[in-house]
């Protein structure tokens, strides 16, 4: 009679290669997503989910600092994003306050955030930013 280890030896190799398959499948999915948000500033609505609050918390898992920093500060109404090979960095817009925080991952460390603002919204930005708040389907321009 087998031992209960060299039973669910199997089993523990079968769910390896299942964890690898599934990592693997997600990569281009995660590619997707984050070209999809590169260079967007995104809304940032909880119901309905939209893309940028779906991009916000996923972020916020990837970079634990920038869920405290979105704990403790509410959620941003909107959320801009762009990186190039080693950095992230994010801009979080709170439009009820008039302020924006700016975010960058730490280069050698990418799950640590480095934060700095408040910075002032400026009167057009806050115009563009709010017609898009009110109208989702008026997108936002260029500033």
């Amino acid at each position: 009679m087998s031992s209960p280890s060299i039973q669910l030896w199997p089993c523990r190799i079968f769910c390896l290669i299942c964890a690898g398959f599934l990592a693997a499948s997600c990569s281009p999915l995660t590619n997707l997503t984050e070209a999809a948000a590169n260079n967007q500033i995104m809304l940032v609505r909880e119901q309905p989910p939209s893309f940028g609050y779906q991009r916000l918390t996923s972020q916020a898992l990837v970079h634990p600092d920038l869920g405290v920093f979105v704990t403790r500060r509410g959620l941003p109404d909107f959320l801009a994003e762009t990186g190039n090979d080693d950095r992230r960095y994010f801009i979080l817009y709170y439009l009820d306050r008039r302020k924006a925080y700016a975010c960058r991952t730490r280069s050698g460390n990418p799950e640590a955030v480095e934060f700095s603002g408040p910075y002032p919204i400026t009167k057009r930005e806050f115009q563009v930013l709010d017609t898009f708040r009110r109208d989702p389907t008026h997108q936002p321009g260029k500033f």
